[in-house]
């Protein structure tokens, strides 16, 4: 009789709970941060305000952030900075024209940003850069660098293809980029004191009608010598204003 052979199973790689909550633990201490800084401010939150909030003791937050400010730095990088490198890189494996890419890839982008918790790190830096100055140079260099020249690598490849006619790059992409942070700070200042301080439109149908008009801006096909133009009606708000 032949005695089949055993072959030995291929060990079973687990990793234990407690491995496993060490490996999400900055993650939920950024988490806790971000919440925390936008509901009472960075200098009125405390370490172990934001370590109780993430179920770890004081002690543990310092083992991954040396210092509020760190972790401060560290809040705007993972939620804005993400962001911001993910959207380059769809633009730059994006094989359309230019004005399908403002069209197709930047308002989700951003509309991902408004409807997510990061969306509160614009007030944040507003309201708190005071205290911190040099935090206004590491959100230049992180944040406002990176994503203006992602936007006016698009505007300037457009001009370079004829796509769009000439403009000044630089007031243009701000042009293009501010009303996006207004929204996000509207919505963690006003838009947080009741519904009569909402927003009076859609967030979605706006980020959609800026891009609209920005590339009816850019275009060489403007209607010139239109004597006429048909009347919009105001929204109901200003109407008796």
């Amino acid at each position: 009789m032949i005695t089949p052979q055993v072959v030995p199973s291929s060990p079973v790689t687990t990793v234990a709970p407690h491995q496993r909550r060490k490996a999400e633990r900055p993650q939920e201490l950024l988490e806790a941060a971000l919440s925390l800084f936008v509901e009472k401010g960075y200098a009125a939150t405390r370490a172990e305000e934001v370590a109780h909030r993430a179920g770890v003791s004081k002690g543990t937050l310092y083992l991954y952030y040396p210092s509020k400010e760190e972790l401060l730095k560290a809040v705007i990088r993972q939620f804005i900075g993400t962001e911001i490198t993910a959207g380059g890189l769809e633009v730059e494996q994006f094989h359309g024209s230019c004005t399908e890419a403002m069209r197709t890839l930047l308002p989700p982008s951003w509309l991902r940003l408004l409807n997510s918790a990061a969306s509160g790190v614009f007030k944040l830096i507003m309201t708190e850069v005071h205290h911190i100055p040099e935090l206004a140079d590491f959100y230049q260099q992180e944040i406002v660098g990176p994503g203006e020249k992602i936007v006016a690598n698009l505007l300037q490849r457009g001009i370079d293809q004829g796509e769009f006619r000439p403009v000044d790059v630089s007031m243009t992409v701000r042009s293009i980029t501010l009303p996006l942070a207004m929204l996000c700070i509207h919505k963690h200042s006003l838009g947080c004191c009741g519904t009569q301080h909402q927003l009076p439109f859609d967030p979605d149908r706006f980020v959609q009608a800026h891009i609209d008009l920005v590339l009816a801006g850019l275009s060489f096909h403007l209607l010139a010598g239109c004597s006429t133009a048909t009347a919009l009606p105001l929204p109901s708000s200003l109407e008796n204003s």
